[in-house]
């Protein structure tokens, strides 16, 4: 079997060849897709990191935002010592400890006695608002039960 030779002429090379290539990229194939479906508001999926701060808990979230501040404060602090020391050649380092750790020394002495405070009030029970409609008799004993000795002996205290 043989195949018929192709006659081209010399100038029409370049147009076949192009008409060729042109032929072969003709097929559309997409390059990206879009899924277009809503996603779940709650999922099976694990969460994913994300970039940037790490997840953690909110109350990590806010000691690290403090303990961020209270950096950028300090750094404040020991470079106008720094200055005042650098600007009078005859400054005296423990008096500017002194000026410039007063503030932080009163600011722990009350972040101390703010947490002492906050601990007696979440130590203190919780108000109780009752709401009756007709006759109600109340009691508010308690007792209280304990058991002691090899053999064991109840005692009920009722309480007032």
């Amino acid at each position: 079997m043989t195949l018929p030779e192709q006659h081209i002429p010399a100038g029409q090379y370049d147009a076949q060849a192009q008409r060729l290539i042109d032929q072969a990229f003709a097929i559309e194939r997409p390059t990206f897709h879009r899924d277009e479906t809503p996603l779940p508001l709650v999922g099976s999926a694990p969460p994913v990191p994300q970039p940037g701060r790490p997840p953690m808990s909110q109350k990590a979230t806010d000691a690290s935002a403090l303990m961020l501040a209270a950096g950028a404060t300090s750094l404040m602090a020991g470079g106008s010592a720094s200055l005042v020391m650098l600007a009078s050649d005859y400054a005296d380092p423990a008096v500017c400890a002194i000026v410039f750790g007063a503030p932080a020394v009163i600011v722990l002495a009350v972040a101390r006695l703010a947490r002492r405070a906050r601990e007696v009030v979440e130590a203190a029970p919780a108000p109780v608002h009752q709401h009756f409609n007709g006759p109600v008799a109340i009691d508010q004993r308690s007792i209280t039960s304990r058991t002691r000795g090899v053999i064991a002996r109840n005692r009920n205290e009722l309480g007032g």
